[in-house]
C-alpha cells in the first residue's frame, strides 16, 4: 500500500475509528434526477443509474485504497434527495448505514449540497442550509452552505458561485458567510469544523488550518482541468483538529486521455451532447482528520 505509506506513514494508529475520521468531498456534476424538469433531454433512467453505480464503486475504492469507509461525504450538485436515496439503497452502498442530510436551496439550476454520514460512527447531532445573503441582505439565489453538527465537530460542505459570477462580488459573500458560521460555532462552544467543498477558486498554497494545534497538510494535485490546466478549486478548511491530511484520489478509473492537451483529464459524463459514460469533470478529495 505504496499510497497509503506516502500519506500517512507507518503510524500503528492511524486507522482507529476512536481518533480519527475519513472524509470525502466531490463535486459530482450535474447529479439530476431523470424524472425532473430540470435535467437535460438526453439524461435517461438508464444514464443516471449507471452514474448512481459508478458514484457508490468510487467511494468503495476510496474505502479499499484508505482501508476504512469513508464516515462522511460531502457532495455538490446533487439536485434532490431522490438522487441520494437512489445512491444509497439502489448500489453497492445499500447494505451499509449512510444518512441522507439534504436540503433544497434557492439556487437558479436546481442543485443543491449534501452529506452523507454513517450512523455508526458519529451520530448527526443537527443539520440546517445555511443561505448565502445578497449585497442587498436578501437571499442570494446559490447554494446554500450546509451545517451538519455531531459531537465535538461540525462539517460544512460548501459550493460557491462560479468564477463568472464570482466577478460581482458574490463569491467574496459566500466566503464571508462561510467565516462568520465558522466564527459563530466557535463561539457556541463547538471545539472543531471542517468546511468541505468547491471554492471556485484556485485552493494550492492556501492554508487550511487557522490556529496553533495543527495543520492541513495537502496533495496539491488537481481537481478540475480547463483548457489544459489542472486547478485545484475542491479541497477544505479545517480547524481545531490534531492533524488533517489531504489528497486528491486520481484514481484511473476517473480519468480519461485528454486528446485536446495532452496527459488526462477527469472523465466526465456528457461533453456536451455527447455521452461519456463517466462520473464528473472534478475528482473526489479526501481528507483524513486527527482529533
Amino acid at each position: 500500500m505504496i499510497i497509503l505509506t506516502l500519506l500517512l506513514g507507518l503510524c500503528p494508529r492511524a486507522f482507529s475509528q476512536q481518533d480519527s475520521l475519513l472524509v470525502v468531498f466531490w463535486n459530482v456534476e450535474n447529479f439530476f434526477d431523470y424524472r425532473s424538469e430540470n435535467k437535460p433531454p438526453y439524461w435517461t433512467r438508464r444514464r443516471f443509474e449507471a452514474k448512481c453505480d459508478a458514484v457508490a464503486k468510487t467511494l468503495l475504492r476510496i474505502a479499499d485504497r484508505y482501508g476504512r469507509l469513508p464516515d462522511a461525504v460531502g457532495f455538490a450538485e446533487v439536485e434532490s434527495a431522490f438522487v441520494l436515496r437512489r445512491l444509497t439503497s439502489e448500489t453497492a452502498l445499500r447494505k451499509l448505514d449512510y444518512r441522507i442530510v439534504h436540503y433544497d436551496s434557492p439556487d437558479r439550476r436546481g442543485i443543491d449540497c449534501a452529506l452523507l454520514c454513517r450512523r455508526s460512527t458519529r451520530p448527526l447531532r443537527d443539520s440546517a442550509p445555511k443561505h448565502v445573503p445578497d449585497s442587498a441582505g436578501g437571499v442570494m439565489p446559490t447554494r446554500d452552505i450546509l451545517l451538519a453538527e455531531f459531537d465535538s465537530l461540525a462539517i460544512l460542505v460548501n459550493h460557491h458561485p462560479s468564477q463568472i459570477g464570482g466577478k460581482d462580488g458574490r463569491r467574496q459573500l459566500a466566503q464571508g458567510r462561510l467565516h462568520a458560521l465558522t466564527d459563530s460555532l466557535h463561539a457556541a462552544g463547538q471545539p472543531r469544523t471542517l468546511a468541505i467543498g468547491d471554492f471556485n477558486q484556485e485552493l494550492r498554497g492556501i492554508p487550511g488550518q487557522a490556529g496553533n494545534d495543527g495543520r492541513l497538510a495537502r496533495n496539491d494535485a488537481g481537481t478540475l482541468k480547463y483548457n489544459g490546466k489542472w486547478e485545484k478549486i475542491d479541497g477544505g478548511f479545517a480547524e481545531g483538529f490534531a492533524r488533517v491530511r489531504e489528497e486528491v484520489f486520481a484514481d484511473p478509473t476517473l480519468l480519461e486521455r485528454d486528446s485536446a492537451w495532452g496527459g488526462e483529464r477527469p472523465r466526465r459524463t456528457f461533453n456536451g451532447r455527447r455521452y461519456r459514460g463517466g462520473v464528473s469533470d472534478h475528482l473526489p478529495v479526501v481528507f483524513i482528520v486527527y482529533f
